[in-house]
């Protein structure tokens, strides 16, 4: 929290070849400087020719500390107009971008059409931003979660499959999703591809204990692909 811009030299760290740069709104809402350490990271990327992301991740409760839902909208506006690639569900993008909430109801938990329904909302407000995915999850009780996600992506959308999962541990199911992602686009895959790549990742990372990922990227790619959560030995 106590962090500050000039804290890193950045161009020396981008000189080393960085093609991702990720941040989030809970890193954002931590103090008055962390939100200066994001846009100079996300500037000295860009000059570098990375990709800038960012995971909404909006806590109202951090907010409120820091002065309220107003102040957490105007804090993540000058972030936003650096990013490429945005995570965050229905709520994060109302919450977090100040803009009304989806026109559509969904069905279900799985349903993705509400999370699709505001992507015009959010382009039209960031036109900068060429990705917005997230995670679609129903509980069925603690450790039984019905699992896809979805992402627009440069004007397609793609949803992964729906499964149910036995979880061990729900946390970091969303930041393995966004890590699986990642890989996916700067690999070049499609859209449906790079989508089940962070799909599959984050539900391997919900049979783990805690939120550090242990699978391999060969289990990864044979989840995406169809095969079983299974752990391959």
């Amino acid at each position: 929290a106590q962090l500050k811009a000039d804290d890193f030299d950045w161009k020396a760290i981008f000189a080393e070849g960085v093609r991702w740069f990720h941040s989030g709104g809970i890193f954002a809402a931590l103090s008055d400087t962390t939100p200066e350490v994001i846009v100079a990271g996300m500037k000295a990327a860009k000059a570098a020719g990375a990709v800038v992301s960012f995971d909404l991740n909006y806590r109202a409760k951090l907010w409120n500390i820091r002065g309220g839902h107003e102040h957490g909208v105007k804090t993540l506006e000058p972030i936003l107009q650096h990013v490429d690639v945005l995570v965050g569900n229905e709520e994060d993008l109302q919450m977090g971008l100040g803009i009304p909430g989806p026109e559509v109801e969904a069905k279900s938990a799985l349903d993705p059409s509400a999370f699709v329904s505001m992507i015009g909302k959010v382009t039209k407000k960031q036109p900068n931003i060429k990705v917005v995915a997230t995670t679609l999850r129903e509980v069925h009780s603690t450790n039984r979660h019905g699992w896809s996600a979805v992402a627009w992506i440069n004007g397609e959308v793609a949803q992964a499959p729906i499964r149910d999962l036995d979880v061990y541990d729900r946390v970091g199911g969303g930041d393995g999703f966004a890590a699986g992602l990642f890989y996916g686009l700067l690999q070049g895959a499609s859209p449906d591809e790079a989508v089940r790549l962070g799909w599959a990742h984050g539900a391997l990372l919900t049979t783990y204990p805690g939120d550090t990922t242990m699978a391999s990227l060969d289990q990864v790619k044979a989840l995406a692909k169809g095969g079983s959560a299974r752990i391959q030995r």
